[in-house]
């Protein structure tokens, strides 16, 4: 039993250490997980939730929003959120049909199967882009 209990324990310790610590590194890794886009518009503040197709995160900064029918806005935060990018899935509660800027999205963990809410993070403005196909 002890070995088991060593492994759980270290477990997060290990993956910890594969994370880049380095700002520089860390970065790098963003843009990595991060498509080019060519900006199609001018931000706006709000977009219809029910028209979202899949939200996918890219970095703990970084979020676009795929819509039916194709478009796509990428919502860049304020403020880096932690664990967001490591996690890359969101959960939010809200009362209407649209997600707005400043509106707060939770990184979604999964700890031994039961998702859990993490930090909580402020959207930004909702631009359009289009991918750059590369």
């Amino acid at each position: 039993m002890i070995p088991r209990l060593l492994a759980l324990v270290s477990a997060p310790l290990i993956l910890a250490a594969c994370a880049p610590s380095d700002p520089a590194a860390r970065a790098e890794a963003d843009a990595a997980r991060t498509p080019a886009v060519r900006v199609l518009g001018a931000g706006q503040n709000c977009i219809d939730r029910s028209q979202v197709r899949n939200s996918v995160v890219r970095s703990d900064r970084v979020i676009d929003f795929e819509m039916i029918g194709g478009k796509v806005y990428r919502s860049t935060l304020t403020n880096r959120c932690p664990g967001l990018g490591w996690d890359r899935a969101i959960t939010y509660e809200t009362s209407i049909n649209q997600l707005c800027t400043q509106q707060i999205v939770y990184s979604l963990t999964n700890i031994g199967g039961v998702p859990q809410r993490g930090a909580g993070c402020a959207l930004g403005e909702f631009v359009p882009v289009e991918y750059v196909k590369e």
